[in-house]
């Protein structure tokens, strides 16, 4: 089976989906791969080196999706409301599609590639287990974002990070809150500890306390108690909005006395609920900085926009992974070669369905959405094969 890395065609995009490194262990397992002239050139990876490692160039885009039969990218058509479209006419049916899908963003982009025959796995959807570990690109891309949010921040604050005792007297250090402890929000805190920050964090799950901790960080707890706090998966479930109130109202003083605050909480396939008003922005020291890792937990943010608003800097840059596209590409590529040997054996798809990686990742397939997941978000009937047990 040959593997198809095109170039990333997201504006201001520097990922790419395979790095060379990763190449040599696809093709010992029988696996061709053909990349886009130039696909790996803005991450730091000539395409010599892919060459040199055993991949093809092909010139031109539509050579690489005409000769694959599985397709990789970071931002797939769903994740790319910018260029995707123009992927479709390029897909074929029995094609395999790999990458960020966006599975619970809109029903439009995933029934535009059903349309088009194309089997898809979104890696968005790759189970918390140990086994798909190594497969987990969301999480990877999640502490490239809190650990590159906090470094912006810290660029960015007026003051510095670390106490430091000198001729001049002693600095107290810098006060970091993150909010939302997931993977981002936890690099976050292990990256302001690095630079020599205090660091706190408030994350609604209660079992997210021992793992702030275990980073040096002091977990701020609030005297409120969310209903149902994660699902199966370990994500933060959402909450009503009184909730949501009277949380703003605890955690008001918390950011008032906080120099940096990094926004880190999501509830898949939701908003991201609002957790810092105007009014809680206006309460921060003049010199302060809000720094959103995936833009949505302050009122005052502006997605891909700096703004100061009552002297508190407010930075809403999205995508931040692509920022380091070097060491982001690299994890990403070892994820995605990682479910690659494992979907692909003997030179063939092998779609396994009794194995949750295949068939939790797997988003359309025969011309159905038959993530059972997706299906219920969108309110779509259970496939007949899916109510007993499986997907064929």
């Amino acid at each position: 089976m040959i593997v198809g890395v095109p170039k990333e065609s997201f504006p201001g995009e520097r990922r790419v989906a395979l790095v060379p490194a990763v190449i040599p262990n696809l093709v010992k397992s029988g696996l061709e791969v053909v990349v886009e002239a130039g696909a790996g050139v803005e991450a730091g990876y000539p395409d010599a080196e892919y060459t040199a490692k055993g991949a093809k160039i092909l010139p031109e885009r539509a050579e690489v999706f005409r000769a694959a039969d599985l397709v990789v990218q970071v931002l797939c058509h769903g994740s790319n409301d910018k260029t995707g479209e123009a992927d479709l006419p390029l897909l074929r049916s029995g094609q395999v599609l790999i990458g960020f899908l966006r599975p619970l963003g809109t029903l439009k982009t995933i029934q535009e590639i059903v349309a088009r025959g194309v089997t898809s796995f979104s890696v968005e959807l790759m189970p918390r287990s140990t086994r798909a570990q190594s497969m987990d690109a969301l999480s990877s891309m999640g502490t490239i974002c809190g650990y590159k949010a906090v470094v912006i921040a810290a660029d960015t604050l007026p003051r510095i990070f670390p106490m430091l005792t000198t001729a001049a007297g002693t600095i107290a250090p810098g006060r970091v809150l993150v909010i939302g402890a997931g993977v981002a929000g936890l690099q976050a805190i292990a990256t302001a500890r690095r630079l020599g920050a205090v660091a706190s964090a408030y994350d609604l799950r209660p079992a997210a306390k021992e793992q702030v901790q275990s980073l040096g960080g002091r977990f701020v707890e609030l005297p409120l108690e969310a209903k149902d706090a994660e699902d199966a998966g370990g994500y933060a479930k959402a909450q009503d909005e009184s909730f949501y109130r009277r949380q703003r109202e605890l955690l008001a003083r918390v950011v008032a006395e906080s120099d940096v605050v990094v926004t880190a909480a999501v509830v898949p396939g939701k908003k991201s609920p609002v957790l810092v008003t105007r009014e809680m922005v206006a309460g921060m020291a003049p010199g302060s900085v809000m720094a959103a890792e995936r833009g949505g937990n302050c009122e005052s943010t502006r997605p891909g926009e700096k703004v100061v608003e009552h002297g508190v800097t407010i930075i809403g840059w999205f995508n931040l992974a692509s920022t380091v596209p070097y060491h982001a590409s690299q994890m990403y590529a070892r994820n995605i070669s990682a479910f690659l040997l494992h979907l692909v054996k003997e030179g063939r798809l092998q779609l396994n369905f009794e194995d949750d990686i295949v068939r939790e990742t797997l988003l359309t397939h025969a011309g159905e959405v038959v993530n059972a997941r997706v299906r219920e978000f969108f309110s779509l009937p259970a496939l007949e094969t899916q109510s007993k047990g499986g997907v064929r």
